[in-house]
Parts: C-alpha cells; sequence; structure tokens
C-alpha cells in the first residue's frame, strides 16, 4: 500500500512540473536592459523566441530510399 501511495505522489509531482504561466524574472531582478539602437525592452517571449540563424529549416529533402552513391574522389585510404 505504502509503494502506490509513493507512486501516486512521485506522478503527482511530475504531473505538476509541466504546469504553463508566463515567465517573469525573479523578485528583485529584473529583464536585460534595452539593447542599443531599439525602441523598447525586450519581453520574457521575446528573449525566448530563436531568429532564422539559430534554428535554420532544413532546405535538402531527405532520402526516402537507398541508392547507389556516387564515386567521391576525395574518399582515400590513410597513408
Amino acid at each position: 500500500m505504502m509503494a502506490k501511495l509513493s507512486v501516486l505522489g512521485l506522478a503527482m509531482a511530475v504531473a505538476a512540473c509541466g504546469s504553463v504561466s508566463p515567465l517573469t524574472p525573479p523578485d528583485g531582478a529584473s529583464l536585460p536592459d534595452t539593447p542599443y539602437g531599439a525602441d523598447q525592452t525586450p519581453t520574457a517571449d521575446d528573449l525566448l523566441r530563436r531568429d532564422a540563424l539559430a534554428a535554420p529549416e532544413r532546405s535538402v529533402e531527405l532520402r526516402r530510399r537507398s541508392e547507389e552513391r556516387q564515386d567521391d574522389p576525395f574518399d582515400l585510404p590513410p597513408e
């Protein structure tokens, strides 16, 4: 019986980890200063958003089936 209660308590604790709430800085702290040349201070969501260079989209199509490899003239054995 005790094992079931501990598993239930663990499951409830893990479920509580997934709560969603807006991000705010801790008490006594503030968001970073306004970047040079910016009109306004970015919000927490703005700071978490990645630009295209940080997470580029895949630009090549994945192979869907096996294909013979072309001969690679630079694939040489070690000397």
